[in-house]
């Protein structure tokens, strides 16, 4: 999911469901058919408050609590329309190492678990400065 910040900075999200969780992949796969209805977000965040709860039923209740229609969304969670995106993004995490979540690169550098505001802040600033 790409989003641009004042158009210099832009934020690329990757699935990246981690095995161990046996019910995050149709998680991810259900945000990405959000997505396809332009809720991918308010999904997306509705799933990290609810979590563990990823069940078929829960993510069609996410769905409809978010105005999709509930019939259309469980089709795409059914056919798994967006399975191979997110085995794509599996891969490619896998590729570059990601072995976790959350991980981000900020101009190749690596940051690992949940970080602060004020430490993205100063990575995100010396990316910019470096940038000029």
């Amino acid at each position: 999911m790409l989003q641009e910040y004042d158009g210099r900075v832009r934020l690329v999200f990757k699935d990246r469901p981690l095995a161990m969780h046996t019910l995050a992949r149709p998680a991810h796969e259900a945000a990405r058919c959000a997505g396809a209805a332009g809720q991918y977000w308010p999904y997306h965040d509705r799933l990290f408050a609810a979590q563990p709860a990823f069940r078929r039923a829960d993510l069609l209740a996410y769905a409809g609590e978010l105005g999709l229609d509930r019939d259309a969304f469980g089709r795409c969670l059914d056919e798994r329309r967006f399975a191979a995106d997110v085995e794509r993004d599996i891969e490619q995490a896998q590729a570059l190492g990601i072995n976790g979540t959350p991980t981000f690169l900020i101009n190749g550098q690596r940051v690992i678990g949940a970080t602060g505001i004020e430490e993205f802040r100063s990575i995100i600033d010396k990316a910019l400065q470096e940038r000029r």
